[in-house]
C-alpha cells in the first residue's frame, strides 16, 4: 500500500516538473516579437496583455510624466524673524520688553506676572563657567597640598612614650555634636559635588539614566540633611565657644604654625590658634552663610524672588567649596596628620604625654584642677618640681 502511494506521488511530482517548462513556453513571445494570439479569435479582438514586462522590441509603454523636484537647501534658510536657528533660542528683540516687564497675572505671588527674568541668563553663565572652574580648583588644590604635606612631613609623632594616665579631652555631648556635624557634612559634601560637578565627572561614565537617578537621590538627601547640619552647627557653637576665644598666645602659635614638626611645640590652650581660626572662620562665618543661603534654597515657598534664589545659590556654592577645603584640612590634622588626634574625638580621652606635647597650657590647667576635664588612669598625675 505504501509503495503504491509513493509511486503515485512520484508520478504526480514528475508530471508537474515536465508541465512547468511547457507552461512557460506557451506564455512566451511569438516569432514576430508580439504576444502570442489565439488563431480562433477574430482580428478585431484586443491582444492579450503580456504577463511579463514588455521589452523594447514589443514597443514602449508610456509612463507617468516626470516632475522636476525643486532643489533643497541643507540646512534650509530661516525665514524673516524666525526663531528656528541653531544654538540658543533667540527670540525677536521686540519680545524682550514685553516678556521681561511685569504684566497682569491672576495668580498671586512674587514675580508671577513676569514671564522672563533676564538675570537668569547671567546666573547660568556664571554658575556653569567661572564658578564651576574655581570651585573645582579649590578642592583639587586643597587635596594636593595635603598630599604634599603628608609625603614631605609625614605624621606628627608623639615624642615621649605614653604614660598610661589619661585626660578627658571631650565629653559625650561634645563628641555627639561634633560627629553629628561631621557625618552630616560628609553627606552634604558628596551630594553637593554630585549636583554641582556631576555632569562633568559622573555623567560621562554613568550615562543619562544613572546620572538622573543619582542626582534626584542626592538632591533629596541634601535637602533633608541640611537642617540637621544647621542644628549641629548651633549646638557645636554653644558647646565649644567658651574655649575658642582668641588670646595673645594664639597669634604666636599661628605665626609659627605651632612648631608642630619640631621637638618642642608652641604652648596652646585646649584649642590651638589654627583650631580657633577654623572655629570662627569655618563653623561660624561659613556655617552661618551655608545655613542662611541653604534655607532660602530649601524653602522656595517663602515667596522670595528669583534673583534672591540666584544670589543665594552663588553664595552657597562658593561658601561650600571653601568649607569643603577647610574641612579636608581639619579632617587631615585630626586623623593622619597628628598621632593620637583621632582617638581623642573617637574615645574622648588622650594620654598625658599627648596633652603635654600638643596643648601644654591646657594640660597645666587640668593638672592644677582649674578645668572641668577629669583625670583617669592607674596612677594620678605626679606634680612636677617647683609646684606648691
Amino acid at each position: 500500500m505504501l509503495k503504491d502511494t509513493a509511486r503515485l506521488l512520484g508520478a504526480l511530482i514528475l508530471g508537474a516538473s515536465l508541465a512547468m517548462p511547457l507552461a512557460a513556453l506557451a506564455q512566451g513571445k511569438s516569432p514576430t516579437g508580439g504576444p502570442t494570439a489565439d488563431p480562433a479569435s477574430p482580428a478585431t479582438t484586443s491582444p492579450v496583455p503580456p504577463t511579463t514586462a514588455p521589452t523594447r522590441a514589443a514597443g514602449k509603454v508610456p509612463g507617468a510624466p516626470e516632475i522636476q523636484q525643486p532643489a533643497v537647501q541643507s540646512p534650509p534658510a530661516a525665514g524673516q524673524g524666525s526663531t528656528a536657528v541653531p544654538g540658543w533660542n533667540n527670540p525677536p528683540q521686540s519680545w524682550g520688553g514685553v516678556s521681561e516687564r511685569p504684566q497682569y497675572a491672576s495668580i498671586p505671588g512674587v514675580e508671577t506676572n513676569r514671564l522672563i527674568q533676564g538675570a537668569g541668563r547671567e546666573w547660568r553663565a556664571f554658575h556653569n563657567g567661572p564658578l564651576t572652574q574655581a570651585g573645582g580648583w579649590i578642592i583639587v588644590l586643597a587635596l594636593a597640598v595635603l598630599v604634599v604635606i603628608y609625603l614631605v612631613k609625614g605624621q606628627v609623632p608623639l615624642h615621649e612614650p605614653p604614660t598610661g594616665r589619661l585626660i578627658e579631652r571631650f565629653n559625650a555631648v561634645e563628641r555627639a555634636s561634633h560627629w553629628t556635624m561631621a557625618i552630616s557634612f560628609i553627606f552634604l559634601a558628596l551630594t553637593g559635588i554630585v549636583m554641582f560637578f556631576g555632569k562633568h565627572i559622573v555623567l560621562p561614565w554613568l550615562g543619562y539614566s544613572g546620572f538622573s537617578w543619582l542626582t534626584i537621590v542626592s538632591k533629596n538627601i541634601h535637602n533633608f540633611v541640611g537642617p540637621l547640619f544647621i542644628f549641629s552647627l548651633l549646638v557645636s557653637f554653644l558647646v565649644f565657644v567658651k574655649d575658642n576665644l582668641l588670646r595673645s598666645y594664639d597669634w604666636v602659635w599661628i605665626r609659627h604654625f605651632g612648631n608642630m614638626y619640631q621637638k618642642v611645640e608652641v604652648p596652646s590652650a585646649r584649642f590651638n590658634g589654627m583650631e580657633k581660626i577654623w572655629f570662627w572662620g569655618g563653623l561660624v562665618v561659613l556655617g552661618a552663610t551655608l545655613a542662611t543661603t541653604g534655607l532660602i534654597l530649601d524653602f522656595p515657598n517663602w515667596n522670595q524672588t528669583r534673583e534672591a534664589m540666584q544670589i543665594s545659590n552663588i553664595v552657597h556654592v562658593g561658601a561650600a567649596m571653601l568649607f569643603i577645603a577647610g574641612g579636608l584640612a581639619h579632617a587631615y590634622m585630626g586623623t593622619l596628620g597628628v598621632e593620637g588626634a583621632y582617638r581623642a574625638m573617637r574615645r574622648g580621652y588622650v594620654d598625658e604625654a599627648w596633652a603635654r606635647q600638643h596643648h601644654a597650657l591646657w594640660y597645666e590647667e587640668v593638672r592644677q584642677g582649674r578645668r572641668p576635664e577629669r583625670l583617669v588612669g592607674p596612677a594620678p598625675i605626679q606634680p612636677v618640681a617647683g609646684d606648691d
